[in-house]
């Protein structure tokens, strides 16, 4: 794919994609940075969660997810997902024929910047730290710091139920933690490698207590796209903003969880009919 440079305007909408609700939370900061922007949201609702499925399961959803929303004639496509990221970024940028954005690379690079003790944690799905991706490119932010990851394969499960609180919740946050934090005691910056943590950010920041910085890749992905959107001169300047939500999944199970970010501000959510699903 060859980036092309604009005229100085594109009135075409930002594609964002994401195994289900979690990519929201980027959606949210793009909206916030970029309010001019158009954007076409699909969470694949009706294959969540991506995290336990083999990688070739994970590249065939997230192509076919991808060429919807390449369908919606989209300028850019944010890869909301960290394991779409982390399993399919390559082959998305090789079929789509606009500019590809993945969170991973963000996140580390947050994360890179964060610490001061040069230990880094992450938590993921299981297939996010299979891949290694994290390690990989904390790595080459800053080669000196010392990464431990910890699968979290529950979590996503739990924010798809909207269950982003209470015991359950607060339990399995404690246990995974523990884990992590038991395994690197010196940790003192924590990524959350998947956009659906951040919709459990509160208990994950009294879990780990005020001596760890919880960082996430929403807000540096956003920042991402507007620095590329600039420098493709491919701006929206209508100020005529027009957002579309949609899923591969029940409409009704997908707009009770995703009310809970976006309130009054949620655009319906429609039905999307993708191949394969």
């Amino acid at each position: 794919m060859t980036e092309r440079v604009g005229t100085g305007s594109d009135e075409r909408p930002i594609g964002l994609f994401d195994s289900g609700v979690g990519g929201l939370t980027v959606l949210s900061e793009v909206r916030r940075r970029l309010p001019a922007e158009a954007t076409v949201y699909l969470g694949d609702g009706a294959r969540t969660p991506y995290g336990p499925r083999p990688a070739d399961d994970v590249r065939r959803f997230t192509l076919e997810c991808a060429d919807w929303l390449l369908a919606q004639d989209v300028k850019l496509l944010i890869l909301a997902c960290n394991t779409a990221t982390s399993q399919a970024l390559p082959q998305v940028r090789d079929r789509s024929p606009v500019p590809v954005l993945g969170v991973v690379r963000p996140g580390a690079v947050s994360a890179a910047a964060s610490t001061r003790a040069g230990h880094v944690g992450v938590i993921a799905t299981a297939g996010t730290v299979a891949s290694g991706a994290y390690p990989a490119a904390i790595g080459e932010a800053d080669a000196r710091l010392i990464v431990t990851q910890q699968a979290c394969p529950e979590l996503v499960p739990l924010v798809e139920a909207g269950e982003m609180s209470g015991p359950r919740a607060e339990g399995l946050l404690h246990g995974y933690l523990g884990e992590l934090l038991a395994a690197d005691p010196d940790i003192d910056t924590l990524l959350l490698g998947c956009t659906h943590y951040p919709l459990l950010r509160p208990l994950i920041e009294a879990e780990v207590g005020p001596g760890v910085a919880v960082v996430d890749s929403a807000f540096t992905a956003a920042l991402a796209a507007e620095d590329l959107l600039e420098a493709l001169r491919a701006r929206s300047s209508s100020g005529s903003s027009r957002h579309r939500v949609a899923t591969t999944g029940p409409v009704e199970a997908f707009s009770a969880v995703a009310g809970r970010v976006f309130g009054a501000e949620l655009p319906a959510v429609e039905r999307a009919a993708v191949e394969g699903v």
